[in-house]
């Protein structure tokens, strides 16, 4: 297995297959467990409502707690990290009539460890029509084969995240996509720990395959963040708590892979999100204290309250899973995922978000759409 550069900060390694972090048994569960890919038709139009959730949690905490002082927006940790005006977006491109953000779900455990120095595990768009208050969202599937705006080859999308942040990541995803998104919001796995904790846990009916797959996550995040959570032996129904539940719903090696792991995060926010709404002010006002802080964003505090004050009035439309068509690519037996193809995907994902009918893409798309296709050889 060849290993190449190593990230000392966050203890990761760029293997065979993606970068992965060193820690017990990682490396035979990866080999024992490199399962075929869901069919192509597995991955069109998958619904991934795993951030649209954890958005209206943040809403409904936001929204609840302002009658008690903007102060408590100050706990959001506020990135500063670059400016608006250096994320790259594709020449001719502009969006109008739309709010348009990132969601982001970092693969960052340990508190010490930097959302800049993070995989994206998860990757969502999210545009809401002003006019209609319609709000659609398109999952980008973490392996997705895309051009680093950075480096200029193709690599895994979640990869952009990891070199250089939200920004880089943004514009990455703006360059592929002819999208002109600079705001971002990024959550790690700590805050749906403490979510779950703070509701009480949440019961789920786990597998003997899934309890397996289990162990060395509750393991990793117990050494990660000081909890003493049991193991689960068997499969069975259980009452779980935060790092359980969290390690539920990061399972990826067992059958149905990375789309099966979109299903367990539906399905774990979706009970969070059934206990939360039956909590009282000061309960979610406590909560809140304890989440914010994990919260990051470059969005200013004006436009976050513009959103929860029109908040009742959006309706989220079923969500779409991006690229809709993928095809196999397996250079020295890594898979990544290619849109088939590039420009036909991006027309396609205008003509969804924006209502755009002919959608023309850009000549940088446009190029990028030819590179690939003589490099895959998938048209």
């Amino acid at each position: 297995m060849e290993k190449k550069q190593m990230n000392s900060k966050l203890n990761y390694i760029y293997d065979d297959d993606e970068y992965i972090r060193k820690g017990p048994k990682h490396s035979a569960n990866t080999k024992k467990v490199k399962k075929k890919k869901k069919k192509k038709s597995k991955a069109k139009r998958i619904i991934m409502k795993t951030l649209i959730i954890l958005m209206l949690i943040l809403i409904l905490i936001i929204g609840a707690i302002v009658a008690y002082g903007l102060s408590k927006l100050g706990k959001i940790n506020r990135d500063n990290s670059f400016d608006k005006s250096d994320i790259e977006i594709n020449e001719g491109v502009e969006t109008t009539g739309y709010i348009n953000l990132y969601l982001f779900g970092v693969d960052a455990r340990d508190q010490s460890d930097s959302y800049n120095e993070s995989l994206s595990d998860v990757i969502m768009v999210v545009s809401i029509n002003q006019d209609t208050k319609k709000v659609k969202i398109a999952s980008v599937y973490r392996d997705t084969y895309l051009q680093d705006a950075k480096l200029k080859k193709f690599d895994k999308v979640t990869h952009s995240f990891l070199r250089g942040g939200p920004s880089l990541s943004m514009s990455t995803l703006n360059t592929n996509l002819d999208l002109d998104i600079t705001d971002y919001v990024a959550i790690n796995f700590n805050v749906v720990i403490d979510i779950v904790d703070a509701v009480g846990g949440i019961d789920l009916t786990i597998t003997n395959e899934e309890a397996e797959n289990m162990r060395d996550y509750i393991e990793e995040m117990n050494n990660c963040t000081g909890h003493n959570s049991s193991f689960i032996k068997k499969g069975g129904t259980y009452h779980v708590d935060g790092v359980q539940a969290t390690a539920y719903a990061r399972i990826r090696y067992t059958a149905g892979g990375d789309w099966k792991r979109t299903e367990r995060q539906r399905e774990v926010l979706n009970l969070v999100f059934e206990k939360m709404k039956k909590m009282n002010i000061g309960q979610l006002n406590k909560l809140a204290d304890t989440v914010l802080e994990k919260v990051s964003t470059n969005i200013e505090t004006k436009q976050i309250l513009y959103l929860i004050t029109q908040a009742a009035s959006y309706e989220v439309e079923e969500t779409v899973g991006w690229p809709y068509d993928v095809g196999d690519y397996k250079p020295e037996k890594v898979w990544y995922g290619v849109p088939v193809n590039l420009e036909k995907q991006v027309i396609k994902l205008h003509e969804y978000l924006f209502d755009k009918q002919d959608y023309k893409v850009s000549s940088a798309v446009k190029n990028i759409s030819d590179k690939m296709i003589r490099q895959t050889g998938i048209q």
